[in-house]
């Protein structure tokens, strides 16, 4: 499909049923919304578990729901003082004591790994904060003493929500001082920042074309996304929006761990590689805190990936937090207009409502 016959408000007034790109937009606003809504006068349980100290961090949550523990556990391991795990299950870890406390998160309340597991741990004597907006998981807060809630906000696809359910984590997390928290000018600065970002990504404007293009050549060709381990979150998450908004299977590799296994099939000086990997569109997620180690390997693979479809997809800002963020938003854009382009309704997960119908009966 070339440029000049992309029509996208006709795209998006017949495929975009439930608004995804206006809850794209709102990204940042739910972020900084829900920043603020953690807050000890709404909150007063919070000054309690303040008090305590913690062994580490077991988050619960599936889906995107469970990407923002993914978010604070690197997050955690780059400038935090207690280890954050998250677990994607109906179990949990037979480790796991009471000395850790549990960050349980759903959007809508009713995943039933999460609650399952959940309730699992508050019967072992856990602390659990809850976030969700409402379901059977925000019911347990009215069952056990123990278990705190934080409302989150509905009415739209989880998937979107993840500035809503994250920011709820960060600053939770920030309050307990188990995450580090920015002064306030840091914190206003990449607010700043972020809102640009996402009118600059924007594909319904001139300024966001960019994204569009490149939408348009990711198409017709099989995706893989690669980057540095502190920003595996970011890949695993890019490649769940892929899945969902696009419709599209998608493969991750982490630097410096692809390196040592991974390499070999994409070939390079004097090797062939799989035949395929001529074909495959590649993704490099960076961003400026890279080690000089790793920068070395990714710039080696740039240099030498024997494809034709490669792309350098940095994120900015002047934190790590920052940059993981602005990937969010660009991730976000780019799988929805991917969707579009593939006469896709980016809300459509068919096969997931099914399967859901499927364990009910």
């Amino acid at each position: 499909m070339d440029e000049d016959s992309v029509d996208i408000e006709s795209l998006l007034k017949a495929l975009d049923s439930q608004g995804m790109t206006g809850f794209t937009q709102a990204f940042f606003t739910d972020f900084e919304n829900g920043m603020a809504a953690v807050n000890l006068e709404h909150l007063p349980w919070l000054s309690e578990l303040q008090n305590q100290s913690w062994n580490g961090v077991l988050c619960l949550g599936m889906g995107g729901s469970a990407a923002g523990g993914d978010f604070l556990s690197t997050l955690s391991n780059r400038d935090g003082n207690t280890p954050i795990i998250t677990h994607r299950d109906y179990t949990i870890p037979s480790w796991w004591n009471p000395s850790w406390l549990v960050l349980a998160t759903s959007h809508s309340g009713n995943t039933e790994e999460t609650w399952i597991a959940t309730e699992t741990a508050l019967k072992l004597g856990a602390t659990v904060i809850v976030i969700a907006t409402g379901g059977m998981l925000a019911g347990l807060c009215e069952l056990y003493e123990n278990c705190h809630l934080i409302p989150s906000i509905g009415g739209q696809p989880p998937r979107t929500a993840f500035g809503h359910l994250f920011s709820r984590q960060l600053s939770c997390l920030q309050h307990l001082g188990i995450i580090p928290r920015q002064t306030t000018d840091e914190y206003e600065a990449m607010m700043v920042r972020l809102h640009y970002a996402s009118d600059s990504n924007d594909f319904r404007k001139d300024e966001g074309r960019d994204i569009l293009e490149l939408a348009q050549v990711l198409a017709t060709q099989p995706l893989a996304l690669l980057g540095p381990q502190e920003l595996q979150p970011v890949l695993n998450r890019f490649k769940n929006q892929i899945n969902e908004n696009s419709g599209r299977f998608a493969r991750i590799g982490a630097v410096p761990e692809m390196n040592h296994n991974e390499i070999v099939a994409w070939g390079g000086i004097g090797e062939d590689g799989d035949p395929s990997r001529k074909e495959q569109a590649v993704l490099f997620i960076t961003w400026d805190g890279m080690s000089n180690h790793v920068r070395k390997r990714i710039d080696w693979m740039i240099e030498h990936t024997p494809t034709d479809y490669a792309w350098r997809v940095h994120g900015e800002g002047a934190s790590l937090l920052e940059a993981m963020l602005h990937h969010c938003i660009v991730m976000d854009w780019m799988t929805i207009a991917l969707a579009l382009i593939h006469g896709k309704d980016p809300s459509a997960i068919a096969p997931i409502t099914a399967l859901k119908g499927y364990l009910a009966d």
